[in-house]
C-alpha cells in the first residue's frame, strides 16, 4: 500500500507552466493555466483525503470481521466443550500444582489466549515430521487434542493426558485417545523404555522447578534408547514472549533455554537440540534418550 501512496502523492501535484515554455509563452500559460491548475491540485487533494479515509474505514472493518470471526470460533468450541462434558462430574483438574485452579474456566481462558484449535494445529505441524517414526507418542498435557489430532491424520500412534477435565472432554468428542491425569501420574504408569517419543509442549512451565526435574527424569527411563522427547515453553528472553507468560496465572516457573537444556542433559538425553519458533516467542528441546 505504501509504494501506492506515494504514487498517489507525486501525481497529485499539478504545475501550471510546461517544462519547455520559456519567456512571453510561459508568462501567458502561468496566468492562463494557474487558476486550472490550483483547482486541479484542490480536486487530486480532496480525492487523496477520499481515499484515505476509504482505507482507514476498510482496515477497521477488516480488523472487526477478523475480531468477530475469532470470538464465533471461541464461543464454538466452549459450546463443543459443554455438550461434551461427561454426565459424572469429574474433577476440574487433577495437576497437583498448587496454581492449577486459578482460572475457574481454564478452557475458556485457552481458547481466548492460545487461539482456536485451528491456530495451535498450524503452529504444532512442524513436529509430525520428527514423530512420524517414533511411535508410540505420548503427549503431555495434550489440552484440545491439536497435536493428537495431526499424528493420528498421519498414521502415528498416540495418545494423550491431560489434568483439565474440559480438555480431555473435547479431545475424546474428536474421536482421541486422551486420559485425565497429571503428566507425572500419565508417565508412572508407562513401562520403562516402552515409548517411542514423549511431548510436552507449553506444559512444563505451568510446573514448580522440583516438578520439572522430576518429569524429564521420568520422561527419561520411559523412552526407549533413540527415543525423542520434545517440550515446547514461551521463551522469557523475548520481551514480547514476556507478556504470554504473566498473562496465564497457573504459569509458575520460566524456563530461559540454557536452563532447560542443562535441566534435560542432567535428566540423561545425550543430545539435544533448540528450535526457535513463532518468531521468538516460542522455543522448543528436542532431545534424544
Amino acid at each position: 500500500m505504501t509504494d501506492e501512496r506515494d504514487t498517489a502523492e507525486r501525481a497529485r501535484i499539478v504545475s501550471a507552466e510546461a517544462p519547455t515554455a520559456t519567456g512571453l509563452r510561459r508568462r501567458l500559460q502561468r496566468v492562463a493555466a494557474t487558476p486550472l491548475a490550483a483547482a486541479q491540485q484542490g480536486f487530486n487533494d480532496a480525492v487523496l483525503r477520499l481515499v484515505d479515509a476509504v482505507s482507514r474505514r476498510v482496515d477497521d472493518a477488516t480488523a472487526r470481521a477478523t475480531a468477530a470471526e475469532r470470538r464465533v470460533a471461541e464461543l464454538e468450541e466452549r459450546l463443543l466443550r459443554l455438550e461434551r462434558r461427561p454426565a459424572s462430574a469429574a474433577p476440574s483438574t487433577v495437576a497437583p500444582q498448587a496454581r492449577a485452579n486459578a482460572v475457574p474456566d481454564y478452557f475458556g481462558f485457552e481458547s481466548r489466549m492460545r487461539g482456536s484449535t485451528d491456530d495451535v494445529r498450524e503452529r504444532q505441524r512442524p513436529y509430525v515430521d520428527r514423530l512420524r517414526d517414533a511411535a508410540p507418542v505420548l503427549d503431555l498435557g495434550s489440552g484440545r487434542g491439536e497435536l493428537l489430532a495431526l499424528l493420528r491424520d498421519a498414521g502415528v500412534e498416540a495418545s494423550g493426558a491431560d489434568a483439565n477435565a474440559d480438555m480431555v472432554a473435547f479431545a475424546r468428542g474428536e474421536g482421541l485417545d486422551v486420559e485425565q491425569q497429571s503428566a507425572h501420574d500419565a508417565l508412572a504408569a508407562r513401562a520403562d523404555g516402552s515409548l517411542g517419543a514423549v511431548t510436552a509442549l507449553q506444559l512444563l512451565e505451568h510446573l514448580p522447578p522440583g516438578d520439572i526435574i522430576a518429569l524429564l527424569e521420568l520422561a527419561h527411563a520411559k523412552l526407549r534408547p533413540g527415543g525423542l522427547l520434545i517440550a515446547e515453553t514461551i521463551d522469557p528472553s523475548s520481551t514480547a514472549a514476556l507478556r504470554n507468560y504473566f498473562a496465564d496465572l497457573t504459569h509458575a516457573q520460566p524456563l530461559v533455554p540454557e536452563t532447560l537444556e542443562l535441566l534435560v542433559r542432567g535428566a540423561g538425553f545425550q543430545e539435544s537440540e533448540t528450535i526457535s519458533l513463532n518468531d521468538s516467542l516460542d522455543y522448543a528441546i528436542v532431545a534424544v534418550a
